[in-house]
């Protein structure tokens, strides 16, 4: 089966599943990337090729005795493939057969020269998976070259042998090219599936329409369905169809990939209603540089510290109520989150007491990578965080005179806990084995680029 795969790898960025609106990712395969299939899918070709020859009828004296036959080696110096304009892939090989006669008193061997050509149709299927067919099939035979024919085969047996083993090549060999792509169907069949988000998250890719094939590249439109909990979770409606222009990215990358604004507010929605991007702060009053405690606190709030004579420690719950915002412009991407902080104290009898609340807006510059068949990224805090009091159990609070030491206890837990999240990263569409190697990623404006090598390990 890992042989069969490597002959598809103009396809395996795509993973099926049902149901469709506008495409939030586009995928672009370029010439490259069928050169690279080219050439690591020799081997399986040449193993496919490996059909068995049932035995000659040879005349012999007063009937036909029967003759084996077999292939002893296929070679395949050379494997193009070209894209078809609106149809698929051309495949031509020149293909070498080595073969044997077991016949009496000496075998005999030849090589028979063949070139393979096959028309392969890309579309997509009735569930939404990729489907690769084989519209047309021709062989072209040669002379066959024999080798140390010291006994002088008969020159009307040599031309019924070829004739023979030209007329099982045409039988077998087709076929067997269908059955390597049809084991291909079957393997990209197995794509369905979940891969991780977050602790309880997950995302599926899958095909919205047929694929789009001009001379130059295959460009498949491709949209997610996110999982909480196992379950979809609705996501809004694309407002327009991202499409993905033509010069974008690494001239001569095998592929090039565009995520569109809708990827990324999709991805925040769902970690957003995960819980994920939750956060608890903790003080701890044997910590030689703990900030959150009510004596610190007291500082700046006079009622804290008449409530609080003994140091106790402090808590920020900070949630989220509202989705994240990313902005995407040009060579730039920023993330804006708004959570909603309520700042409570342990009181003597160890129960949580609420001091007051606060609606911090938090603006960070968003860098972007991808590692095997993720996307990361990294968070830095711009400017000061904004802070605004939204409720108050201790009394009139100065903001300005608080906001140094929020800024202080919030801003590293903050950026730790994000930061973690984000090197978990997005699952790329992707198939099992397949990682991008070397890949750059461009910031356009609403949209993100990544242009790639890839590098498949059966």
């Amino acid at each position: 089966m890992a042989q069969v795969c490597r002959l598809g790898l103009l396809l395996v960025l795509l993973l099926p599943a049902v149901g469709a609106s506008m495409p939030g990712t586009v995928i672009r395969l370029n010439k490259a990337m069928l050169s690279y299939v080219s050439r690591a899918g020799k081997d399986p070709l040449q193993q496919a090729l490996q059909v068995p020859v049932p035995y000659f009828l040879e005349q012999r004296g007063e009937g036909l005795q029967p003759t084996r036959i077999q292939i002893l080696d296929v070679h395949v110096p050379r494997l193009y493939l070209n894209f078809i304009d609106g149809l698929g892939v051309r495949l031509r090989a020149a293909a070498n057969f080595t073969v044997k006669v077991f016949r009496a008193p000496e075998p005999l061997e030849l090589v028979l020269p063949v070139v393979l050509l096959a028309d392969a149709p890309v579309t997509q299927g009735s569930i939404g998976t990729p489907v690769v067919s084989i519209s047309a099939c021709l062989l072209l035979f040669n002379k066959a070259i024999v080798f140390d024919d010291t006994h002088s085969t008969p020159p009307e047996l040599l031309v019924l042998v070829q004739q023979h083993i030209r007329a099982v090549l045409r039988n077998k060999a087709c076929l067997s090219i269908s059955n390597l792509v049809q084991g291909l169907n079957v393997h990209l069949g197995t794509l369905i599936g979940l891969k991780p988000l977050g602790p309880e998250s997950q995302i599926r890719y899958f095909m919205i329409n047929a694929p789009n094939i001009t001379k130059d590249y295959i460009s498949l439109d491709v949209n997610a369905v996110l999982f909480l909990l196992s379950k979809p979770i609705p996501m809004p409606v694309n407002a327009t169809r991202f499409t993905l222009p033509e010069h974008v990215g690494t001239s001569g990358a095998m592929v090039t990939l565009g995520l569109s604004q809708d990827v990324f507010d999709s991805a925040l929605l769902l970690l957003q209603k995960a819980g994920t991007l939750n956060l608890d702060v903790t003080g701890q009053l044997k910590s030689k540089d703990n900030l959150l405690n009510t004596s610190m606190l007291g500082q700046h709030i006079p009622e804290v510290a008449l409530q609080f004579p003994e140091p106790m420690p402090v808590v920020l719950k900070a949630r989220l109520r509202s989705t994240p915002e990313v902005m995407i412009h040009t060579n730039n991407a920023t993330l804006q989150l708004q959570p909603y902080i309520e700042v409570l104290a342990v009181a003597s009898n160890s129960a949580f007491q609420s001091l007051f609340s606060i609606n911090v807006t938090v603006n960070l510059s968003l860098q972007l990578s991808v590692s095997r068949v993720k996307l990361q990224g990294t968070t830095s805090v711009l400017g000061d965080i904004q802070l605004t009091v939204a409720s108050s159990n201790v009394g009139s609070i100065e903001m300005p005179k608080l906001r140094a030491l929020i800024n202080i206890v919030f801003k590293k837990p903050l950026l730790n806990h994000l930061n973690a999240l984000l090197r978990v990263g997005v699952t790329l569409p992707n198939v099992v084995n397949l990682n991008y190697v070397t890949p750059e990623v461009f910031i356009h404006e609403g949209y993100v680029v990544v242009s790639s090598e890839l590098s498949y390990q059966s």
